[in-house]
Order: structure tokens, then sequence, then C-alpha cells
């Protein structure tokens, strides 16, 4: 039974088995295969499958997707987009790339054992529209050959090439296109205008590469247990090489016409490390499947190479009736084979160069996910939100205390908990409590304990919660709601580590790192004499401010779609997501009350959401669908053309400053102006 499997992706360990002979392959929910990766089209792709024939067969058909899909054969990647008209076989051993080049969905096509080892021939370029394969019978008799030029003799061939002044200008021209080639593709049809170009007797080119896989993969079990067994012929592993290519002289690009190439001939070049030429290869090779099925009237056939490693087999054949090829004609495609040798083995090593490339790549990004797990449950990836995660990692692991400022709303008891949770003192307790919640009384026995009588109903000696957070951290929110007299208990806790419950004539020593919070400016609560001015500058060593949500509102897609999943989960309903108007409705909104705002409202929208249905503009409350344009908030005041545009002008100013945090060159740079330039709008604006 055919076999899909998810390798890479978000759908990864997923598999499917399909009885169908059809499979489609997308992020709808109609699909067959289901893969919701955000860069995977709703209706990718589409599988054909022949599961009655003695050898399972598959093809594959690109449905006109965003970011395309590409087959994975060894070394080699063969698209399938929006320009490939035709379906393309997927054979043993082959990937199907999914998607964004970068971050692909992997699938891998696990076919049966053991039909998947006699499924298609390897010496066979695989069709690109469905249609039998041939068989090449696997018996053939030796190859007779006119003419031969071993690996070390190119260079008299060389020689013999370069004594013609006509043939060399000729040959040098063309061997600079394939010189210039970087990528594969582009190699391989360089070095077929070339040959076109140099061997007018040519009329068809095939190219075979060595199967660049790692040969573990090539060879593992699949998930059923049977090993395939790899195919050998008189040493030579038939798997290890793949046609890449089939090119006919007056067609363009990649031919879907099968060629076959014989394995007399190959055998030969392989073992031997020669270039032959076969002229009239029908009587002088012998009468093979593959020659007589080809109707070769003469072929050439030399090996590409990279030291002693023979990287593959570059053959040429003449199939008009008229003209054979000549050993003059083996001379020239032996220099233009030394020259092709040289560039695929830079064209796979630029491939490999630029897969390790976007491996570290991955790797990078899957570090920095990792990283931005270490603050689970603070969604966001603004700049805003970078810089706050910046701080908290430097804080961490020191003793220092930590001051959140930040508006209702904007999470900052989630901060102070990975404070704690980053660091290490994470395996002790991390205790919160709100200075607004309690009365001064109450809030003094909560926080520092107090003894058996030390006031009515104090009937038992009970721990402060600075006690029980002793090796852990203490958090404490609305810190500029707490007492006055309380301030200076506190102050006594930071400078000396102390604590004396009430009641009691004797002091405590604890190890309490705390964490205060408010959405006060404390410095005018300072000033107003509510909160004492040492304690003020004993909790602002290192400070950190939360945006609130409307100065982050790229992170508001995030947000939305982090409190639907959660609260669909809860409520059992599924909500498909917010349709487009509805989430820039989100997203102009001012949200005063910030992430807990958003929250409130996700879960209402939840509720009373039709299930399977999309969020649109008119379930929104009130105060979010009737939000004000930009040009209402950016209105200028009455008066001439000139003071109302340089209002506005300043607003944006004021608007790119604030989106690139202050930065004045990466704002300069989005406004498409100098820095200095942007200096004296700011200075003529009194933009500090």
């Amino acid at each position: 039974m055919i076999r899909f499997e998810v390798e890479q992706g978000e759908a990864r360990g997923a598999y499917l088995e399909p009885q169908a002979p059809e499979v489609t392959l997308g992020r709808s929910p109609s699909s067959t295969l289901v893969l919701p990766d955000w860069h995977v089209s709703g209706n990718h792709g589409q599988f054909r499958l022949e599961l009655k024939q003695p050898t399972p067969r598959v093809w594959y058909r690109d449905l006109h997707s965003t970011n395309g899909s590409r087959i994975m054969r060894g070394g080699m990647t063969i698209p399938v987009d929006s320009s490939c008209q035709w379906e393309r076989e997927v054979l043993a051993g082959d990937r199907l790339e999914i998607g964004d080049p970068a971050h692909p969905v992997m699938l891998k096509i696990v076919f049966p054992e053991p039909a998947a080892a006699e499924a298609s021939d390897p010496f066979a370029i695989p069709p690109t529209v469905p249609g039998p394969m041939p068989h090449v019978a696997r018996q053939e008799v030796e190859a007779k050959v006119v003419a031969m030029r071993s690996m070390a003799s190119i260079a008299e061939a060389r020689q013999i090439v370069e004594a013609d002044p006509v043939s060399l200008k000729a040959v040098y021209e063309s061997l600079r296109e394939i010189g210039g080639a970087l990528e594969l593709d582009e190699v391989l049809e360089a070095v077929s205008n070339t040959i076109f170009k140099l061997l007018p007797k040519a009329t068809h080119l095939t190219v075979v590469l060595r199967d660049e896989t790692d040969e573990v993969q090539r060879t593992a079990a699949p998930p059923s247990g049977a090993t395939p067994l790899p195919r050998k012929e008189k040493g030579i592993d038939l798997d290890a090489y793949v046609p890449v290519t089939t090119r006919i002289r007056g067609q363009k690009g990649p031919q879907s016409e099968t060629i076959t190439v014989s394995h007399s001939i190959f055998r030969k070049v392989v073992e031997q490390r020669t270039a032959i030429l076969s002229a009239d290869a029908q009587q002088d090779v012998g009468e093979t499947a593959s020659i007589m099925g080809a109707r070769i009237v003469s072929v050439m056939a030399v090996p590409l190479w990279k030291a002693d490693d023979i990287l593959g087999v570059l053959q040429v054949d003449n199939r008009a009736a008229a003209g054979i090829f000549h050993e003059r004609d083996l001379d020239v495609l032996a220099v233009v084979a030394q020259q092709s040798s040289l560039a695929v083995a830079n064209a796979r090593l630029y491939r490999r160069v630029l897969q390790a490339e976007r491996e570290a790549k991955g790797q990078a990004s899957y570090l920095k996910q990792r990283e931005l797990k270490k603050f689970e449950g603070i969604i966001g990836e603004s700049s805003a939100m970078r810089a706050l995660f910046g701080a908290i990692q430097k804080v961490v692991d020191t003793r220092v205390t930590v001051l959140i400022e930040g508006e209702t709303g904007t999470g900052k008891e989630l901060v102070a908990s990975a404070v704690h949770y980053q660091s290490k003192r994470k395996d002790k307790l991390f205790v919160a409590q709100n200075c607004a919640a309690l009365p001064e009384t109450l809030l003094e026995s909560e926080l520092f304990g107090h003894k058996k009588g030390a006031f009515t109903g104090a009937d038992a000696d009970k721990k402060g919660l600075f006690e029980l957070a002793d090796g852990g951290t203490m958090f404490l929110d609305e810190i500029g709601e707490m007492p006055f007299a309380l301030q200076s208990k506190l102050l006594r806790v930071l400078q000396e580590g102390e604590i004396r419950p009430l009641g009691s004539g004797t002091t405590k020593t604890i190890d309490v790192r705390i964490v205060a919070a408010t959405n006060r400016k404390l410095e005018d609560e300072v000033a107003a004499g509510r909160f004492r001015q040492d304690l003020y500058y004993r909790l602002q060593v290192f400070p950190i401010r939360l945006p609130p949500l409307r100065e982050r509102r790229d992170d508001i897609p995030l947000l939305a779609n982090h409190f639907l999943k959660r609260y669909s989960q809860e409520l059992g309903k599924h909500v498909a997501g917010f349709s487009q108007q509805g989430m820039e409705l989100l997203m102009s909104h001012q949200w005063p009350g910030n992430v807990r705002e958003l929250e409130n409202e996700v879960q209402r929208l939840v509720i009373q959401a039709e299930p399977g249905g999309y969020v649109m503009p008119n379930d929104l409350s009130p105060r979010i669908r009737n939000v004000e344009s930009v040009l209402d908030r950016i209105r200028p005041p009455r008066g001439s053309l000139r003071d109302m545009m340089d209002h506005i002008e300043k607003w944006l100013l004021i608007e790119a400053l604030r989106e690139h945090g202050n930065n004045k060159s990466a704002t300069a740079k989005t406004l498409g102006i100098t820095r200095e330039g942007l200096h004296k709008k700011l200075k003529s604006y009194g933009i500090g």
C-alpha cells in the first residue's frame, strides 16, 4: 500500500494510506491530506495513483499554488509549479517539498516492498505525462566500441582540438557558458547548448548523475520493516545513478520523451573509466532492448568525474539516418565533459553550501524560537517585545530588584513570572500579592506574618508571604498602592533582607528577590508625598516598561489567534478564524484595556460565533466597530494649507519614530530621506 508521511512541517508525524486513486493536499480542511502550514495553498497539489497495477505508480500535479512544489530526487530538484502543465511521476526514494523553500513542508512517499524495487528503471528518464514506462532487459551483451578515450588521455583529446584554430575558438566560447553557470539546472542547460552547437550530428542528449542522497537514507527500511535490496550489476549499484535530464535538438528545455541509456555502454564507461564511441550501434553494440528500442544509429558516452570519483555519464545519441559519429566528435565531447565535470561538481557543492546555509538559518530560527519559548505565555514578535525579551534575559540571573511599569492589562504578572522561572530561583516559590487588594493591617500580616495574639483574631502564628518565598521571588503588584506606613518595612527588606512579623520582637533573615509592578508614575507619587523617595530609588534599579497594545499593533493578530484557539478548545467550539475586515478593525482599535481587553473580546466572540464560521466585522463589539479612521485621528486644526500639512507631517514623523523605537537611522530609511534631512525636520517641529 502506498503511504504518504509528513517528515517536516506543522503536521510532522502525520501519515496517510489512501484507498482512493486521487489524493489532494493543502491547507483546506476538505483536502485528503491537510497541511496547516501558512505558506501552503488551500488546494496546493494532487496525487494520482494507479493502485491496481502489479507495481503501484504515483503522479503529482501542482494546482497553481502560490509557493509551488518540488520533487527532491537525490541531489536534484525537479520543480513542479504553476509553470508545469503536466503531471510528474514520483519514484521510490523521492521527497516532495511543498511551499516556502526556506522552511518547506517535506512529504515522503513510501512504496510497498518489494514492488518498489522494480517500479521503474533507474536509467529511464521519468515521463512528465502519464504513460507506460519501458522495461529494459537486465541482461545485455557487452558493447563493441569503435573508439575509446581513457580519463588519463583526455589531455590528448584537448591537444587535438586545440590544434584546430577554428574548433578551438568555438569550443572555448561554448565552454565559457558552462563555466559561468552556477545552479545545476543552468549547468545542464549550458552543456546541452554546447553539445548541440559543437556536434552537428548530435540529436539527443542524456545526463545521468550519481544520486547524492545519503546512503543510509537510500537504503533505510520503510515503516513496514521491509528492507529494500539495492540492485547491482557486476559491482555497479544501478540505484546510485539517476537520469536527470534529456534534451532533443531543436526543442527547448528538458523533454518528456523517455530516453533509455544502454546498460552495457553505461557499465563500460563507469567500470573502465573511459569515453567510448559506438558507431552503427544496432550492429556494433548488439541488439539489446535499450539499443533496439531507441533505434540508435551511433552513440557516444563519456564519464563525468572529479579526481577518481565518477559523478555520472554524459550520453550523446545520433538517431538520424544520415551520418554517424567519428573519433573527432569523441575528442570534442571529451573536452566538453572535462569542463562539464568541473561545473557539475561545483554546482553540487554550491547546492550543498546553500542547503547548509538554509539549515543554519533554520537552526538559528529554531534556537530563536526556543529562546522565545522561555517566555511562554508572553506573546509578541514586534520590536517592542523583542526589546522586552532582551531586557528580561539580561536581568534574570541577578539579585537586582525589578520594577515593571505598564498600563493595566499589559501582562505585568506574566513578565514577573518569566523573570522568576528563567532565573536560578525557578525551583523555589513564586509568590504574588496585589498591594491594592487588602487594607493596611491585613496586608502587613499577609506579607510579614504575625504571632499569636498580635491582634484580635490572631489565634495562631502565621508565616508571611516573604517568609514563604524565601529563596524564591516575591511579586508585589500595584506597588504604588502600598500604604505609606508599610513602605518603610518593605525598604528594610530590600536593604537588610530582614522581616519582623506583627507582634514579634525578633527579626528573621530571608533571601527573596523582589519584583514590583505599577500602572502609576511613581515619580508623580513621590512628588505628591504618597510614595517614599528612598524606596522609589531602591525599586528603580532595573525598570522594565511594558508597551501598551496600541504601541505594538503587529502583535494583535498573534494574540487574537492565540486567544481564539484557547477558548475554542475550552468551549469545544471550532471557529475558523477572523475575516480580513474583522482583523483590520481589531488592529485599528486603541485597546485602552490592552491585552486583557483583547482577551475578553475574543472570548465573547467565540461564545457567540457560529461553529466553523469566521469572525465578521458585525460580530465585534460596537466600540471596536466604530473605530475612528486614521484620517479622523490626525485631522489637523483649521488653518492655512501649510499649517495643516505641517500638522500631518509632524504626526507622521512621531509615528515613524515610535515604530522604530526612536532609531533615527531606521526611521529616515523607512521615510526615504537622509538622516540629516530627518534631523532638520525634527528640529523644525521641536521634536527631540
